[in-house]
């Protein structure tokens, strides 16, 4: 399954895991596009609340930038780095082009949905 990434005026395809969380996500994503504020950590990732716990199955694993994860279980984290840390893996995003620019070097408001 695919849902869309939206940061500021620019809109990404992401392929969701195959997990409960992935699922969990977008039975959450159903009910209408989800907006999180998102802060910059490390200069690697953006990190905010979903304002909710999703199912967890952590595991230790590399990150690239494009990976969208779940921390803590109720925390989205969206990588432009690497990272190695216990995460749930949620999804990916398909073409990076401009991935990086669009999250910028502060905060970022992004909208996840089910339709592009």
């Amino acid at each position: 399954m695919t849902m869309f990434v939206q940061v500021g005026g620019s809109t990404y395809t992401a392929v969701l895991e195959q997990n409960q969380a992935a699922d969990a996500l977008v039975r959450m994503i159903q009910e209408g596009p989800v907006t999180l504020e998102l802060h910059d950590y490390a200069g690697f990732e953006k990190v905010g609340p979903l304002g909710q716990a999703l199912p967890t199955s952590n595991a230790r694993t590399e990150t690239r930038a494009g990976d969208i994860v779940l921390y803590q279980g109720d925390q989205i984290v969206l990588f432009y780095g690497s990272n190695s840390w216990s995460y749930t893996r949620l999804g990916h995003i398909q073409d990076l082009t401009g991935w990086e620019e669009a999250l910028g070097g502060g905060d970022a408001t992004v909208t996840f949905s089910l339709e592009g």
